[in-house]
């Protein structure tokens, strides 16, 4: 069976207690000479000196691809609206976003089926009433109000339209209304 061994920097650093616990075992499990295991250490030191190093390497690889980065104008607020608009587009093709716009538009077509129905309905009720005998009495009260009214403000004239009524009572009420003249404007000074 083979096992995949994770490198120096895909792990987190050594603890104290980490490093006590593995040479416990080390000296525990194996036998070693005072030569091997001074080797061993001085490989040790070696590796931690080149981890140190490739880490400072890296920090400043990335340091430059940051300023490379910036002079091509490729900054975060793009990097995030093209992330955003992946997204969107993988929103979009998902199999759940399909099932639920086909829901929404299937329930959107109802919707303005029962509203067309409903408009149907009472554009139908609104004929009926208007056919009653109620409302026929109604509209028939409301003509001869509206037909006395104009006889009353028009004087002897009937009918004429509604705009011809409004204007011939303003006339009216304009001449029965007192003028602001008190005195001739030959007295004033």
């Amino acid at each position: 069976m083979e096992t995949r061994q994770q490198g120096f920097l895909d792990s987190e650093p050594l603890r104290e207690a980490d490093e006590d616990m593995a040479s416990e075992i080390n000296l525990n499990n194996c036998l070693l000479t005072e030569e091997e295991r001074e080797e061993i250490q001085q490989q040790l030191a070696k590796l931690e000196e080149e981890i140190s190093t490739l880490r400072q390497v890296l920090s400043s690889k990335e340091k430059q691809h940051a300023e490379l980065r910036q002079k091509l104008g490729v900054g975060s607020l793009s990097e995030l609206r093209n992330n955003l608009s992946k997204g969107w587009h993988d929103m979009q093709t998902s199999t759940a976003y399909k099932k639920t716009s086909e829901t929404i538009s299937t329930a959107g077509q109802k919707t303005s089926v029962a509203f067309t129905t409903l408009g149907s309905a009472i554009t139908r009720k609104f004929g009926d009433m208007r056919n009653s005998p109620s409302f026929k009495s109604f509209e028939e009260k409301v003509e001869t109000t509206v037909s006395t009214l104009k006889t009353k403000v028009g004087g002897a004239e009937t009918g004429g339209s509604f705009e011809e009524v409004l204007s011939s009572a303003a006339n009216a009420s304009s001449q029965d209304t007192p003028t602001n003249n008190l005195t001739d404007s030959s007295e004033r000074p």
